[in-house]
């Protein structure tokens, strides 16, 4: 594979995942380890990424105010205003982080009154721009690769609140092995939203659906709704609609 491919598509799985590591591009790739390093920070150099210890990360996600690097963003906004609906006067909310929930935070009504749990600093500091909503941040160790917070501690404040729904973003989603993920610490986190909620949402763009990760979140069946920017008939959807999922 020509260096650009390969550069190509390690900006494919940033795009998509926020994330990647070393050791899953060296498997995915089948080249040495010094080679990754080398195109990661070569892409570094060009503006293109954040390189950590590890891996890699998605510019993007690192900041709330800056739109021009937000991959997708138009299918984002698209999610954004399909998900509004759920949201009602009165409601308890948790939400997650990622640029699809940010998306989604900015096109939130001015008029909404809710309480938001959040374990996003850079959604909590959206949130705060509406006067009628009560933004609760759910505070622990802070990830720098995720710009959220995790870890026992948050874990144990999610066992302890009962919300009416729960939105979050995912790295991939499938109809028989459900939600999926790469990270073992936001896999348990994600397991905590979705058990404190009484209905879970999951926004997620249409690219990366029917992909499977190596550490399962939670079965399809635990979700309640499904949100893409694409028609709800559309065929990519099939199998989600087999396993009567409401799908927006």
């Amino acid at each position: 594979m020509l260096k650009k491919e390969r550069h190509d598509f390690i900006m494919r799985q940033i795009n998509l995942h926020n994330r990647v590591l070393t050791s899953d591009l060296v498997q995915l790739l089948n080249v040495s380890e010094d080679t990754i390093r080398r195109d990661l920070q070569e892409l570094v150099d060009d503006g293109l990424l954040f390189k950590v210890h590890g891996g890699a990360l998605s510019k993007s996600y690192h900041s709330s105010f800056d739109d021009s690097t937000v991959y997708a963003r138009d299918s984002k906004i698209v999610i954004a205003k399909k998900t509004i609906r759920l949201i009602k006067d009165g409601m308890v909310v948790l939400i997650g982080g990622g640029t699809t929930i940010l998306e989604l935070v900015k096109q939130l009504p001015q008029h909404l009154g809710a309480t938001f749990f959040t374990i996003s600093p850079l959604v909590a500091v959206e949130l705060a721009k509406y006067n009628n909503i009560e933004v609760i941040l759910i505070g622990g160790l802070f990830s720098k690769n995720s710009q959220i917070t995790y870890g026992g501690h948050v874990i144990s404040q999610l066992a302890e609140i009962k919300v009416d729904l729960c939105l979050m973003g995912t790295s991939a989603i499938h109809p028989e092995e459900g939600l999926t993920d790469t990270d073992w610490e936001i896999n348990q986190l994600k397991k905590a939203m979705v058990a404190c909620a009484k209905k879970t949402a999951v926004l997620c763009i249409s690219e990366k659906l029917d992909i499977t990760l190596r550490l399962k979140v939670c079965p399809i069946e635990n979700i309640s709704y499904l949100i893409t920017e694409l028609e709800v008939e559309h065929e990519s959807l099939a199998g989600y609609r087999a396993k009567e999922l409401n799908i927006l």
